[in-house]
């Protein structure tokens, strides 16, 4: 594992990022990656993923992200088996260092993309019912400190009522996450729930996941057809239909191929965010790279 200084000076040198010289921008459609695709990513005691997902990045070519935030966050040391009293320490822990840390660690973290010739777009901070107010606030600060445009968030309709003002108070976009659950009017799965977050405030926009979207039966070519203009970034995945599992690229229900040529066709500045979630045989790396090529010879 190399430390961020040397990773640093590899990334100045030239030698560690050979991959990143292939266009980003593919038939005109901005490709990057969810970072959670990377959470088999080996974690020492003590360090963040930077260095690592940096790396990763490098070596599947990729130079835009939408980092997910557990990955700079501290590791949590309750298992399964704590008791009520250790798990709410956990969380007090976890609220204050979200609070307390300074902006310079997040800003050094900005520069450390930066220096590997990266961006971070969006940070995947997703507000929980048991946030306080100081939480959601300082995740606005927290985006901006990392240079992220925007904040996506898997989160609830109850919860962006509370939402909605602060991102006014920092003029910052909100991209809702959906999931498939559909029984739930609170949850976000459905064109209605998106409607609704976007009433809340002109802040709030939809960070559409092609693949839950899919699975909870609905047709993401024609939303974004008629939606575009409040869609900020895309995971795209491929699910079955019928609440059906993560499958490989091009073995599910989900149109990956027609999402990424509608993109291409009608030049829509929204990003496509690459996410890997199915079980696959190789590597993290090696993973990403796949739905990499296939999102490649999906805009050919």
């Amino acid at each position: 594992m190399l430390t961020r200084r040397e990773f640093g000076a590899l990334t100045l040198s030239g030698l560690a990022l050979p991959a990143l010289t292939r266009a980003q921008v593919v038939s005109g459609v901005r490709l990057g990656v969810q970072t959670y695709s990377f959470r088999g990513l080996q974690r020492e005691p003590g360090r963040d993923l930077v260095d690592s997902i940096i790396a990763a990045m490098a070596a599947c070519g990729l130079t835009d992200c939408e980092l997910w935030a557990p990955q700079i966050e501290p590791v949590s040391t309750t298992g399964r088996g704590a008791s009520a009293d250790e798990r709410r320490q956990a969380r007090e822990a976890l609220r204050a260092w979200r609070v307390e840390t300074a902006l310079d660690h997040f800003q050094a973290i900005r520069r450390t993309f930066a220096d590997a010739g990266m961006t971070i777009n969006a940070y995947n901070y997703s507000f929980g019912s048991d946030f306080s107010d100081e939480e959601i606030d300082r995740g606005f600060q927290i985006a901006r400190a990392l240079g992220a445009e925007i904040i996506t968030a898997s989160t609830t309709l109850e919860v962006s009522e509370r939402v909605a003002p602060v991102a006014g108070k920092h003029g910052m976009a909100v991209a809702v996450h959906n999931h498939s659950n559909t029984s739930d009017p609170n949850e976000f799965a459905t064109p209605e729930s998106f409607a609704a977050a976007m009433r809340l405030s002109p802040q709030f926009k939809v960070n559409l996941d092609i693949g839950h979207f899919t699975a909870a039966n609905y047709d993401a070519v024609a939303w974004l057809r008629e939606h575009h203009e409040g869609v900020t970034n895309l995971h795209i995945k491929d699910r079955r239909r019928d609440q059906g599992a993560n499958v490989p690229w091009g073995t599910g229900d989900t149109p990956i191929r027609e999402v990424l040529q509608l993109l291409k066709a009608e030049g829509w500045p929204i990003r496509a965010h690459l996410e890997y979630e199915h079980r696959g045989e190789g590597t993290p790396v090696q993973e990403v790279t796949k739905c990499l090529e296939y999102a490649r010879a999906a805009l050919a």
